[in-house]
């Protein structure tokens, strides 16, 4: 990196603690983004700025805050359990969990969007406020699906006072306590769907060790009866019932 690029990104690490002097706020105060970003002495570039960072993590929060992560992991532990380690691809396994969770989450985007974002456009309500008043919906769903114990867990770790009711729970503690329930969830149905695959698994292993045949692989035998089992339960259908059932 040449010394002029080195400047630039100086100068723009700076900025924001210049426009905080600028507005006579203490360093030492707690930093309010809003507030800054709001701050006449901050330029629209900086802010420009700012909303491609945000961008740019839209994805990662739209995973961790959304039902996408108890679908995907779901299906890709069901293609284990049958055996077929390529088949479905997973740019099928994430296409399906992506329209999945569309369908799940659509009730609290229209929520969302009748609360926060319409009232937004037509100017009723600030950027900030917009913000606040369109994740509750989000928090809600949340909050439904997290185990208090999980959540207890944050509460503790994060050194603040124990809320009072649901609705004060920060945001930054509710995500990771809602991620790591979803992963006990997910894995507790990955483990019921196991047990079926298994059995033939076994099954076919005891006929083949019975019958003598050491140098013929379980896998490949026990394989194209665990598909046969897939299809005549119907399997696709049964697995997703249950994830959107869950969700209820």
């Amino acid at each position: 990196m040449n010394k002029k690029a080195f400047l630039i990104l100086a100068i723009l690490a700076l900025l924001p603690f210049a426009a905080l002097a600028a507005a006579n706020t203490p360093l030492n105060a707690q930093l309010d983004f809003g507030a800054l970003m709001a701050a006449p002495q901050f330029s629209n570039s900086i802010q420009l700025i700012f909303s491609l960072a945000l961008i740019s993590l839209a994805p990662f929060f739209l995973i961790s805050v959304t039902s996408f992560l108890r679908i995907v992991i779901v299906l890709s532990l069901i293609k284990t359990a049958v055996g077929t380690q390529q088949v479905p691809p997973a740019t099928v396994i994430v296409g399906l969990a992506i329209f999945m969770t569309v369908f799940v989450m659509t009730p609290v985007w229209d929520e969302v969007n009748s609360t926060a974002v319409i009232p937004y456009n037509q100017g009723k309500l600030t950027q900030m406020k917009a913000i606040e008043t369109g994740l509750k919906p989000l928090q809600k769903f949340m909050l439904k699906q997290t185990r208090e114990k999980d959540l207890s867990l944050f509460i503790q770790f994060s050194h603040i006072t124990k809320p009072k009711t649901v609705d004060e729970v920060p945001f930054y503690v509710l995500v990771p306590a809602y991620m790591i329930s979803e992963l006990k969830t997910a894995f507790q149905i990955g483990f019921i769907l196991f047990i079926p695959f298994l059995i033939v698994d076994l099954t076919v292993s005891n006929i083949l060790l019975s019958l003598g045949m050491f140098m013929l692989s379980p896998v490949m035998v026990s394989l194209p009866f665990k598909i046969l089992l897939f299809v005549l339960v119907d399997g696709w259908n049964l697995i997703t019932r249950g994830l959107l059932m869950s969700f209820r």
